[in-house]
Formats: C-alpha cells, sequence, structure tokens
C-alpha cells in the first residue's frame, strides 16, 4: 500500500506561471496538460491554461495546480489550495474516499476520468477540499 499526498494549488490562468517558478526554485521535471489536451475546452481564452500540473524534484519536492476554469467559483482566499491523495490502486482509494466522504459534500464524484481509473473531489465536513485518485502514467 502506497499513498503520498502533495499540496494542489488553485489559480486562474497563472498556473504554469507558478508552476515554472516553483520548479526554477526547487528544480524537477514539469508535467502539464492543459485543458485543449484534453479536448475540455469551455472558454476558448482557456484553452491554454493548465487542467493539470504537477513538478516533482528529485529532492522530494512535489506540487501540484491547475487553472479554475471561468465556470467555476474561485476565491484565493477561499479555495487556494486541495489536499491531493493519490493512491496505487482502487480498492485504496475508495477505502480512503469512503472514510472522509462521511458528512462531505462531494464535488465530483469518484469515477474514471481521461487520466486516471479513479477520480474524485470532496469537501470535508472540516472544510477542507481533497482530491483522490488512482496514479496513472499520462500518455499526451
Amino acid at each position: 500500500m502506497s499513498v503520498t499526498t502533495t499540496t494542489h494549488l488553485n489559480f486562474r490562468g497563472s498556473a504554469r506561471e507558478a508552476l515554472d517558478f516553483y520548479r526554477g526554485v526547487f528544480g524537477g521535471r514539469l508535467t502539464a496538460v492543459t485543458y485543449k489536451d484534453t479536448g475540455s475546452v469551455a472558454d476558448a481564452s482557456e484553452a491554454d491554461w493548465l487542467m493539470w500540473g504537477e513538478v516533482v524534484a528529485d529532492n522530494g519536492f512535489r506540487v501540484m495546480a491547475y487553472d479554475v476554469p471561468s465556470t467555476l467559483p474561485h476565491d484565493r482566499g477561499e479555495n487556494p489550495f486541495f489536499v491531493s491523495v493519490r493512491g496505487d490502486g482502487t480498492d485504496e482509494i475508495r477505502a480512503l474516499w469512503a472514510a472522509l466522504a462521511e458528512g462531505s459534500t462531494v464535488v465530483r464524484e469518484l469515477t474514471a476520468a481521461q487520466w486516471s481509473p479513479l477520480y474524485g473531489m470532496l469537501t470535508d465536513r472540516f472544510g477542507v477540499t481533497w482530491v483522490l485518485d488512482v496514479a496513472a502514467p499520462y500518455h499526451g
């Protein structure tokens, strides 16, 4: 069993710039997937915004980020980050989801996504938003 947590930062149009900056500070590799890459463009002006991005460094540094699309609310003081929990297996993630879901508000049901066998988002009873998914390589 292997689970990691990663800070997941939320931006409105500047996620790539932020990840480039953090990569410059901490080193590592940048992975960036745009809304255009996944065919999920709701607003043409946001096509090159990041739907998902990550910097991973050999020194242990890891941070994720995305650009909140204009179709969703975003308040830097209210939802500036998520806690991302990534596991190796679906059983493990389903069990964690079930426990976190008690008294929570589900933002996105735990189901398959284009990039993962399981992906879901919920805000727990303490107001913390959690993103859970199963690790899978990106072949974009």
